[in-house]
C-alpha cells in the first residue's frame, strides 16, 4: 500500500467544517482541506510522524486495525466515519479500519448467474437461526441448496443503533452490524454460498437513515431539510453539494459487489427517492453496476422495490428507461393473498376476484392506469409486453413486509391449512415471474415475524410503538393485539423454530416446495421469459383459473381450483407433472380438480 493510500484511508467529506482532525490510535491529527469539501491528513501525519511531533500511524499499515473518529470545528466528541467499515462499539462509538482485501476468497469458480430463471429465498440474519449471526447462517446453506433455490436475499445488515431490528434503521451504510459478526463474517457467508452454487442479493436502503446514530448532517448536506418521506428526511440527491451525496450512494453499491462479491442488490422503496435531475440516481446506479459487471466478468443486477407500477424502472436506458434489472410486484402478492385467504380489507379490496389474478398473471400489473380505491386515484402504467420480460417482476406470496406489517406478524400458516398453502405455493413457483420465498414459508413455519426494535432511547421506542398502532388503523386491525416492538420477547418470538420442519404436515409442505423448485429447473416452459408465452383462462363464478405456459403448439398448463368444491376445468393434458391433492383426473371434457388444489399438466 502506497503512502497516499495509507493517508487516504482517513479522507473525509466535511464541506461545512472550518477545521477537521482525526483521532486515530489515540492521537489527534490535524487534517488539510482538499478540493470539493474533502479533508485529508497532512503529509507528515502518516507513518513517520505527525505535525505535532508524535509517532502517529495515520491510517495504519495494511493489515493493522485502528480505531478512529473525526473532530469537527474543535469539538472533543469524535464522530464515526460516514464510510466506516466497522463499528465494534456501536454506531455512536469510534470506527475501526477494515482491510476488505485481506480475506482469502474461495469462490473463484463462481462465475455468477443472472436473475432470469432464478428463485429467491429472503431471510433476516437475526431471526433465521437461534444464534442470529452470519456464521450461523452458513450452517443452513446446504439446506437451502437441497431446497432448490438459486439466490439468498439478506435483509439489510448495515450498522444500526441497538442490538436487533429489521435492518431498515441503518445509519452507517458501509459497516456490517457487529451483532451479526461484522464484515469478515459477511465475506465468509457470501464465499460459502458461492461455493455451493447459491447467489447472494443484499437489501440496501438509500431512501432514508435511521432515527438514532445518524451523524451525517454534522459532516455535510447529506439530507434535504424540510423534504421528508415516510421514514424521515430525504437524501439530498439534487440540491447543492448533491454530487458527493450521490457518489456516497454509488460507491456503497459498488462496495457490496466489489469487496463482498454479492451478485445483486435489492433497492428499498425507490419511490421515496426524491430526485429531479435529468439523470436519476437509479440510472446512475444502473450504469455504474453494468460497468463494474463488465470489469468483473460476471453478471450483476439491481432489483427495485417500488410502489409506482412504473415500467420505466426496468426499461433499457437506450429506450429512455432507468435500466434496472427487475422490480418487485406487490400486485401479484395482493391478488394471490385475496384469492387464497378471502381477506379484502385495506389495499386488498381491488384484488377480490379471480379476474384480478388473471390480469396480473398475463399483464404483470393489475394497476396499470386503473383506479386504486386504497389510494383514491388512478395508479400505474402498463408494461411493454413486447419488450419487457416476465422474470423482471419479482413476486411472492409472503415476504418480510407483508407478514411483518400485519398487526400480529402472522404468516399464512397461522390460518390456512395444507391445501391452501400448497395452492399458493404452486401459484408463486409456477407463475411467469421470478418467485421469492420468505424464510420458513417452505415448511409452513408457525412462528410469527413481527416488527421488532431495540432503540436504546425510551422516547424513541415509545414513539415507534405508537406509530405502528396508528398505521394499523387504516387496515381495520385491532390496535390492542399489536405487540410492543421494543419488548425483547417480540424479537425472540420472531426467530424461526427449525424443529417445526420435522412435523408431518410441515414435512409434506417442504417436500412440495422441493418438488416445485426442481420442476422449475427441469421444465423450460416454467421459466420462459416472454409474456407472449403466457395465456390465462378463468371462471369467476366457479373460481378456477388455468395458466398456460408455452406456445400454441403445446406446453404446460397450471390449473387452479380456488373453490371449496371439486371443479371440471376445460384443460386437456397428456400427463400430470405435479398435483397438490389426490384425485386429479379427466373425463374427456376437461381436468377434474379437487377443492382448493392445483396441478401442473403437460399438454
Amino acid at each position: 500500500m502506497s503512502r497516499r493510500e495509507i493517508m487516504s484511508r482517513f479522507d473525509v467529506w466535511a464541506p461545512d467544517a472550518d477545521t477537521v482532525a482525526v483521532l486515530a490510535d489515540g492521537q489527534t491529527l490535524p487534517m488539510d482541506r482538499l478540493d470539493g469539501g474533502w479533508w485529508g491528513l497532512q503529509d507528515g501525519s502518516a507513518g513517520g510522524g505527525s505535525a505535532s511531533g508524535g509517532s502517529a500511524k495515520g491510517g495504519a499499515p495494511s493489515g493493522a486495525e485502528v480505531d478512529y473518529g473525526y473532530l469537527l470545528d474543535g469539538s472533543q466528541e469524535p464522530l464515526p466515519d460516514p464510510r466506516s467499515r466497522r463499528q465494534p462499539h456501536g454506531v455512536h462509538g469510534l470506527s475501526r479500519t477494515f482491510d476488505s482485501g485481506g480475506y482469502l476468497w474461495g469462490d473463484r469458480k463462481w462465475t455468477g448467474r443472472p436473475l432470469a430463471g432464478g428463485s429467491i429465498y429472503e431471510l433476516h440474519i437475526g431471526t433465521f437461526t437461534p444464534a442470529g449471526t452470519l456464521d450461523a447462517a452458513v450452517a443452513k446453506l446446504d439446506y437451502l441448496v437441497d431446497l432448490g433455490v438459486d439466490f439468498i436475499e439478506l435483509l439489510p445488515v448495515n450498522a444500526f443503533n441497538g442490538t436487533h431490528n429489521w435492518g431498515y434503521d441503518g445509519v452507517l451504510w458501509y459497516a456490517v452490524q457487529e451483532e451479526y459478526g461484522g464484515p469478515e463474517a459477511y465475506q465468509r457467508l457470501v464465499d460459502a454460498a458461492h461455493q455451493r452454487g447459491l447467489g447472494v442479493i443484499q437489501d440496501v436502503v438509500y431512501n432514508h437513515l435511521g432515527p438514532s446514530g445518524n451523524y451525517l448532517p454534522r459532516f455535510g448536506p447529506y439530507l434535504t431539510q424540510g423534504s421528508a418521506n415516510t421514514w424521515g428526511d430525504s437524501l439530498n440527491l439534487d440540491g447543492p453539494d448533491s454530487d458527493e451525496v450521490r457518489r456516497y450512494i454509488v460507491d456503497n453499491a459498488l462496495m457490496w459487489f466489489r469487496d463482498f462479491h454479492v451478485d445483486g442488490l435489492r433497492l428499498d422503496a425507490v419511490h421515496a427517492l426524491r430526485d429531479t435531475r435529468a439523470v436519476h440516481i437509479l440510472e446512475e446506479l444502473a450504469t455504474a453496476t453494468d460497468a463494474l459487471a463488465v470489469r468483473l466478468g460476471k453478471p450483476l443486477f439491481l432489483v427495485a422495490e417500488s410502489d409506482l407500477n412504473d415500467p420505466s424502472l426496468i426499461r433499457p436506458r437506450p429506450a429512455h428507461g432507468l435500466g434496472l434489472s427487475a422490480q418487485w410486484s406487490d400486485d401479484f402478492h395482493h391478488a394471490a393473498h385475496v384469492n387464497v385467504t378471502g381477506e379484502t380489507e385495506g389495499y386488498y379490496a381491488d384484488f377480490a376476484s379471480i379476474g384480478a389474478l388473471a390480469k396480473v398473471l398475463s399483464k404483470g400489473f393489475y394497476h396499470d392506469g386503473s383506479y386504486s380505491s386504497f389510494r383514491g386515484r388512478h395508479h400505474g402504467r402498463p408494461l411493454d409486453l413486447l419488450h419487457q420480460q416476465t422474470w423482471q417482476l419479482v413476486v411472492c406470496i409472503q415476504n418480510h413486509d407483508q407478514i411483518g406489517n400485519r398487526a400480529t406478524g402472522d404468516r399464512l400458516s397461522a390460518t390456512l391449512d395444507y391445501n391452501h398453502l400448497a395452492l399458493a405455493a404452486v401459484l408463486n413457483l409456477a407463475s411467469p415471474f421470478t418467485p421469492m420465498l420468505f424464510m420458513g414459508e417452505e415448511y409452513g413455519a408457525r412462528t410469527p415475524w413481527q416488527f421488532f426494535t431495540s432503540h436504546p432511547e425510551p422516547e424513541l421506542g415509545k414513539a415507534t410503538a405508537e406509530g405502528r398502532i396508528a398505521e394499523f388503523a387504516r387496515m381495520g386491525w385491532d390496535p390492542a393485539v399489536v405487540p410492543d416492538p421494543q419488548d425483547p420477547e417480540t424479537f425472540r418470538r420472531s426467530k424461526l423454530d427449525w424443529s417445526e420442519a420435522a412435523g408431518e404436515e410441515q414435512g409434506r409442505l417442504l417436500a412440495l416446495y422441493r418438488e416445485l423448485l426442481a420442476l422449475r429447473r427441469s421444465t423450460p416452459e416454467l421459466t420462459a421469459p416472454s409474456f407472449a408465452a403466457v395465456g390465462v383462462e378463468y371462471s369467476e363464478p366457479e373460481r378456477w383459473l388455468v395458466l398456460h405456459r408455452g406456445d400454441s403448439g403445446g406446453g404446460i398448463s397450471v390449473a387452479f381450483n380456488f373453490s371449496d368444491q371439486p371443479r371440471r376445468i376445460p384443460a386437456g393434458y397428456s400427463s400430470v407433472l405435479l398435483a397438490t391433492a389426490d384425485g386429479v383426473g379427466h373425463d374427456g371434457d376437461g381436468v377434474l380438480l379437487p377443492a382448493w388444489s392445483a396441478a401442473v399438466l403437460r399438454d
